[in-house]
């Protein structure tokens, strides 16, 4: 008994595995353009707001990360702007009009003490050409006199130029450090964005690889889907069966599951460098002969919108 069944199985496996009687038809597959989300910053998924199997538009958000880093650093970033504008601002309008009244007050008292300093000297140097005085206390006020007058070109300087404002050099300075830490403030601002994840093209969700709270590194796949109105049928042929197909050519493809047929063109032959990717059913060709990939790509995508991804569909050769 046991060896009957044993041999019924294996007859049962032969039969499946046998080539379609119609060996004119080729099979194929329904495909469409596929598409990875991937996440651009690391952080925590706090909001899921897709799941599989729902259409997205381009630009609808999908998920939403949590990235404390970057609320840090944008603080940081605005008062590091803050502090920049003002010192750029004060090396445009130099010193307050507090300051100048300072100033000028300075430059009053040094001028009248130059100006006693010069008198001084004027009248010491009349004397000591009478001898009336020692070389040495007019040279002690010679040198008072020398200082008084530095101390007040010293104060006239600093005057005009709080007046005029800082150097071109220092005012370039501080426009560059403005600009750096707008700049730091604009990356930051750009990191906080990527806490969405947005969908660049409108698609299917077929697959979600994260849940809430776990962790997304960045260059990690979130989401896997379709490409709207990408939808192709590929088929696998031998070297020796594409005598009759051409690029450009216009052929129909028969859907077996509604028994319906779809015009298309094909659109790419290339060569297949790998086994796996074979998409015809019964793949037996010949070692000799290379495989190639016919694409075919509807005329009115329309109609392949209630078409499912993977499904057979036929050729007739």
């Amino acid at each position: 008994m046991k060896k009957t069944i044993l041999i019924l199985s294996f007859l049962f496996l032969l039969i499946s595995c046998e080539k379609p009687k119609n060996e004119n038809i080729l099979q194929g597959k329904v495909e469409n353009e596929q598409l990875a989300i991937v996440s651009k910053v690391p952080g925590k998924i706090i909001q899921l707001l897709v799941k599989e199997g729902d259409l997205v538009q381009k630009g609808d958000t999908l998920a939403v990360l949590d990235i404390p880093e970057v609320d840090a650093k944008k603080s940081q970033a605005e008062g590091a702007v803050i502090s920049a504008k003002a010192q750029y601002s004060m090396a445009l309008k130099g010193a307050t009009a507090n300051q100048i009244k300072q100033l000028e007050a300075k430059q009053t008292g040094l001028k009248e003490q130059y100006e006693f300093a010069q008198k001084s000297i004027k009248r010491l140097g009349n004397m000591l050409k009478d001898s009336l005085v020692s070389q040495q206390m007019y040279d002690e006020t010679f040198a008072k006199y020398q200082g008084a007058l530095a101390q007040y070109n010293a104060v006239q300087a600093e005057l005009d130029e709080a007046r005029k404002g800082a150097r071109t050099e220092q005012q370039t300075m501080a426009l560059g450090q403005q600009d750096r830490a707008y700049g730091a403030l604009q990356e930051v601002e750009t990191a906080n964005k990527e806490r969405y994840v947005i969908a660049p093209q409108d698609m299917s969700i077929e697959t979600i690889t994260l849940n809430l709270g776990e962790l997304a590194l960045p260059g990690y796949t979130l989401f896997n889907g379709y490409i709207s109105n990408s939808t192709y049928f590929r088929f696998t042929l031998q070297e020796s069966q594409l005598k009759g197909f051409k690029k450009g050519q216009e052929i129909t493809v028969s859907i077996p599951n509604s028994n319906t047929k779809i015009k298309g063109k094909i659109t790419t032959i290339k060569q297949l460098g790998a086994y796996g990717n074979i998409a015809t059913a019964y793949p037996d060709y010949e070692l000799q002969e290379s495989l190639f990939e016919v694409r075919v790509t509807p005329l009115n995508i329309s109609e392949t919108k209630d078409l499912i991804t993977k499904t057979t569909v036929t050729l007739s050769l």
